[in-house]
C-alpha cells in the first residue's frame, strides 16, 4: 500500500517528516506520563489537552500534505482523546495501551517513509483503527448536569461555560474538591502578563477551570476577570498565596456541605458574569507570533557545515605553512606580519564557528531515555514482572548522530536486563528482595566522553553457567582457565545465550555482540560488571562527538595517523630502557602507576622499529578511568579534522574509526582509541 503522495516534492516531504516526527515524539513522551495515572489515577487535564492538541496538529499536517493513512489514524486518535478529556471514556489500561500502540504505528509509518519505503501492512492500520473505534463505542456518555446542582453558583455563569469547562467543573465536584471564585482586576495595558502570572500561581494550588472577563469593570482603564478554581486546599492557604496579587477570594458553597468544611466564608461583592465566551475572548487577545524560538535543522545541513569547517581548518593549516616560509626573511617581513595577523584572526573565528556548529549538533539523552521508559513498561508487562525505572543525567548531551545510533543498543540492553536479569516476583520474594525490581539508567560526562550505565538489581550473571554454556557452544575449551572479566565478556560473543528456550523478548541468537559492534562503530567501549544474585551493570563509554575534532598527528614506521585529541592526556619521550616487561606485556612507570603500553606498529603489523632509534614517543590516552600509552615514532603537531567513514569497502577495520584529509591534502587514517583501550583491557585480564 503506497502512502506517499505522488505529487509531493522532496523538500515538502522532508518538511512533513520533520514536523511529524517531532509531534509523534511529543505524543509519546506525554502518553508515558498519562499512562502512570492509569487505571484509576487522577488525570492532569492540562496534560490531556496537550496530547489532544498534538494529535489534532498531526491530523491537520498529514491532511495538508496528503498522507491519508496518517490522517485517518490521527483523526481516530483525536476522537478518543476528545472523549477522554470530556470524561466520556475512562482512562483504563486498555485505553492507554491502544493510545500508545497508535502512536507507535504512526512512528513506524513516518520512519519507513523517511527511509524511502512506502509499503506497510494495511491490516495493522485497520486493526488499530478498529481498536480505537471499539474503545470509542464503549463510552459512558451519561448526563452530567446533576452534580452541578450541588453548587450554589450563579446559573448565568454556568451558561457561558464551554462543554469542556463544564465537564471539568463537574469532575471537581464529583471529587468533592473545594470550588473557589477568584476576582481580579488589572490595568488594561498590561493585563495579559498579569493575568498569566496569576493563572500560573493558581495552577500551583489547584486546577484553573475557567477564566471569564467580568461584565462591567469598575474603571474604564481596567479589566476584571473571574477565575473558577478547583482545589483540595483550604481557603486560608489559597488566600495567603493570593496576598501579593490583590485578588479577592470566595469559596462556592455546596448545598450539601462537605464534612471537612471549616465554615469560613468570604463575602466581598461579586459582579455577575454575562460577558463574552472564553473562545471569543481568546480570539481577541491571542497573538499570531510564534511562541517557540526553536528552528528545526536537517542533520545533513549540519554535516555540510561541519565539512565546511573542516575544509576551513585545512585553509588555516596552509596559511600557517605560508607564514613558516616567510619566517626569518627580512625582505618579506611586512607581508609576513600581515599574514600572521590574518592567520591569528582566522584561527580565532574558526574556533568560534566550530564551537557554534558543535553546540547545535548536541542534544540531551532525555529523548532516548523517554523511549526506553516505554520499552521498560511494555517489556515488564509482557513478561509479568514488576519493574521500576530510575533515570539520572537525562540532560547529558551527545552528538545527534551518536544519540540516534544509541537507541537500538540501549533498547536491547534494557530488554535483556528485564528478560534475563530481573527475576519474577515469587523468585524475588523467596530471595528476600523487594517485589518491585529497579532498573537504573545513568548518564554522566567525564571530560570529553560520556558514560552511560544500565544497572539492575536482578539475579546477576552466574559465572559457572556462562562458562559451561561457552564450552558447550565451542567458544572455550574444557578446562581453560579464564579470569572473571573474561568469563563475563563471553556474553558479548555472537549468538551467545545461557537460555535454552526462545522467548519473544530475547534468546534468538542476536545478543549483546550486536550491541558491542554498534558501540565499537561509535568509537566506544562496553564493560560488564555483575555479582551473582545481586545484579548487573553494563557501562558504555563514548566520545561526545565523532564529527569535527582536534587530532594529534603521529608517525609510525613512516606512516602518518591521526589520534583524536579529546582522548589524549599528554605526550612523553622515553628511552627504550625505561620500558619494562611484566607478564609478557610492556609497561611504563608513570607517576607512581604502571601504565600499559600498546605499539601501533605491532597492532597494525607494520614491522620493527629501526635499531638506531634510541627514543620513542608515548601518547597517554584515556577513556573514563582507563589509561593506555600508545608508542609511536614521531609527533607532528595537532590539526582540526573531520572524520569521514571508510565506506562499505572497509567497514570493519579494527583500530580505525575513519579517515581524514590533512592541510597538505594527504589522506590519513584516524585511530580508534576505544578499540585500542578495549584490546589492552582484555590483554590485562
Amino acid at each position: 500500500m503506497s502512502e506517499q503522495p505522488q505529487d509531493i516534492s522532496k523538500k515538502a516531504l522532508q518538511e512533513f517528516l520533520s514536523e511529524a516526527e517531532e509531534i509523534i515524539e511529543k505524543l509519546n513522551q506525554d502518553l508515558l506520563l498519562l499512562e502512570e495515572a492509569a487505571p484509576g489515577g487522577a488525570v492532569d487535564p492540562d496534560l490531556l489537552n496537550e496530547i489532544f492538541r498534538s494529535a489534532h496538529s498531526l491530523k491537520g499536517l498529514s491532511g495538508m500534505f496528503g498522507f491519508s493513512k496518517v490522517m485517518s489514524l490521527s483523526h481516530n486518535l483525536e476522537n478518543l482523546l476528545d472523549r477522554l478529556r470530556m470524561g466520556k471514556v475512562s482512562l483504563t489500561a486498555p485505553v492507554t495501551d491502544v493510545l500508545l500502540s497508535t502512536v507507535e504505528l504512526l512512528r513506524k509509518i513516518v520512519a519507513q517513509t523517511s527511509e524511502g519505503g512506502d509499503e506497510f501492512e494495511e491490516r495493522q492500520i485497520d486493526g488499530i483503527i478498529a481498536r480505537l473505534e471499539s474503545v470509542l463505542s464503549d463510552d459512558r456518555a451519561a448526563d452530567e448536569s446533576g452534580p452541578l446542582d450541588e453548587l450554589e453558583i450563579d446559573p448565568e455563569m454556568l451558561n457561558v461555560l464551554t462543554e469542556y469547562e463544564e465537564h471539568r467543573l463537574i469532575e471537581n465536584v464529583r471529587q468533592r474538591r473545594r470550588i473557589y471564585m477568584v476576582h481580579a482586576n488589572f490595568d488594561l495595558l498590561t493585563f495579559d502578563q498579569a493575568l498569566g502570572e496569576l493563572t500560573a500561581q493558581l495552577k500551583q494550588h489547584g486546577e484553573v477551570i475557567t477564566t471569564l472577563p467580568a461584565a462591567s469593570p469598575s474603571k474604564e482603564t481596567e479589566i476584571e476577570f473571574e477565575i473558577i478554581v478547583g482545589s483540595d486546599l483550604r481557603e486560608s492557604v489559597i488566600r495567603e498565596a493570593l496576598q501579593r496579587s490583590g485578588a479577592k477570594l470566595k469559596e462556592i458553597a455546596y448545598r450539601n456541605p462537605r464534612k471537612q468544611d471549616d465554615g469560613q466564608r468570604f463575602d466581598d461583592g461579586m459582579p455577575s458574569s454575562t460577558g463574552m465566551s472564553r473562545e471569543t475572548f481568546d480570539e481577541g487577545v491571542s497573538s499570531l507570533k510564534s511562541v517557540s524560538e526553536t528552528v528545526r535543522v536537517d542533520i545533513r545541513k549540519l554535516d555540510f557545515l561541519m565539512n565546511l569547517v573542516g575544509e576551513l581548518g585545512q585553509v588555516k593549516s596552509k596559511m600557517q605553512q605560508l607564514t613558516e616560509i616567510f619566517k626569518g626573511k627580512r625582505e618579506h617581513e611586512g607581508p609576513a606580519d600581515l599574514i600572521r595577523k590574518i592567520a591569528k584572526d582566522f584561527d580565532r573565528k574558526l574556533a568560534e564557528l566550530q564551537t557554534g556548529v558543535m553546540d547545535v549538533r548536541m542534544v540531551p539523552l532525555r529523548q532516548v531515555f523517554d523511549k526506553l521508559s516505554r520499552i521498560v513498561k511494555t517489556t515488564a508487562r509482557d513478561l509479568r514482572k514488576n519493574v521500576a525505572l530510575e533515570v539520572e543525567g537525562a540532560d547529558t548531551e551527545l552528538d545527534k548522530l551518536i544519540v540516534e545510533e544509541l537507541v537500538d543498543p540501549l533498547m536491547h540492553i534494557v530488554r535483556n536486563a528485564i528478560d534475563h536479569g530481573i527475576e519474577p516476583v515469587p523468585e524475588r520474594v523467596a530471595c528476600g528482595k523487594p517485589e518491585k525490581a529497579t532498573l537504573w539508567i545513568r548518564a554522566s560526562q567525564r571530560g570529553n566522553h560520556v558514560v552511560i550505565e544500565i544497572e539492575d538489581d536482578g539475579r546477576g550473571m552466574h559465572s559457572r553457567r556462562i562458562y559451561e554454556a561457552a564450552v558447550a557452544k565451542g567458544h572455550v575449551q574444557e578446562g581453560a582457565k579464564l579470569s572473571r572479566r573474561e568469563i563475563l565478556d563471553l556474553v558479548l560473543l555472537p549468538g551467545f545465550s545461557t537460555k535454552s528456550e526462545v522467548s519473544e523478548t530475547s534468546g534468538r541468537g542476536v545478543g549483546l555482540d550486536i550491541v558491542k559492534e554498534r558501540i565499537a562503530k561509535l568509537s566506544g567501549i562496553i564493560e560488564i560488571d555483575s555479582e551473582e544474585d545481586k545484579g548487573t551493570t553494563l557501562s558504555i563509554m563514548l566520545p561526545i562527538t565523532l564529527a569535527i575534532i582536534q587530532a594529534l598527528i603521529v608517525e609510525v614506521r613512516g606512516r602518518i595517523y591521526a589520534l583524536p585529541l579529546n582522548s589524549v592526556l599528554e605526550c612523553l619521550t622515553v628511552d627504550h630502557n625505561q620500558i619494562q616487561t611484566i607478564e609478557r606485556r610492556e609497561v611504563l612507570q608513570f607517576r607512581e602507576e604502571i601504565l600499559p603500553l600498546a605499539r601501533l606498529a605491532s597492532f597494525f603489523k607494520l614491522g620493527e622499529q629501526s635499531p638506531a632509534a634510541e627514543k620513542s614517543f608515548v601518547v597517554v590516552v584515556g577513556l573514563a578511568e582507563h589509561r593506555l600509552g600508545i608508542v609511536v615514532d614521531g609527533l607532528h603537531g595537532r590539526q582540526d579534522i573531520v572524520i569521514k567513514s571508510l565506506g562499505k569497502l572497509l567497514p570493519e577495520v579494527r583500530g580505525i574509526s575513519g579517515a581524514t584529509e590533512l592541510g597538505d591534502q594527504r589522506t590519513v587514517l584516524v585511530i580508534d582509541i576505544g578499540a585500542l583501550i578495549e584490546e589492552a583491557i582484555h590483554r590485562k585480564d
